[in-house]
């Protein structure tokens, strides 16, 4: 079972990001699924890593197409990006180093960080730039 479903109250509507979102929502769900299936360590860990690389991928587009519209909250949401990119990075440190930490309480950590930054700080640059013509 997922641990999160895409819908439509996910959506920035810029067809970009929401493609990208999903593919994040995937990447959160194949962790998910691994990590209940006890798969290994090394299966876990990739998988930790595409999320990551992702993120850093999509945060990059993000705020690019931000920065190029002007958009007045980048320096907020580009903080906030960050932040969220320190602490997966911590976690993949503590797991590399045999922590462990890939639980329950990571998986929704990361699924309600996920939510609530798309629900939140993406529907705000969403409208902004659909009222630019950006969808």
């Amino acid at each position: 079972m997922a641990l999160m479903e895409w819908n439509p109250a996910l959506s920035v509507k810029v067809r970009k990001f929401d493609d990208q979102h999903k593919k994040l929502v995937n990447l959160v769900n194949q962790l998910h699924d691994a990590m209940k299936a006890g798969q290994g360590n090394m299966q876990l860990g990739n998988i930790l890593q595409s999320l990551i690389v992702y993120t850093a991928t999509h945060f990059k587009d993000e705020e690019q197409l931000m920065q190029a519209n002007g958009y007045p909250e980048l320096t907020r949401h580009r903080t906030e990006h960050e932040k969220l990119v320190g602490q997966v990075l911590e976690l993949q440190k503590k797991f590399q180093a045999g922590g462990g930490v890939l639980t329950s309480v990571v998986m929704n950590f990361l699924k309600d960080w996920l939510v609530t930054h798309i629900q939140g700080e993406d529907k705000k640059y969403g409208i902004f730039l659909n009222a630019k013509g950006i969808s």
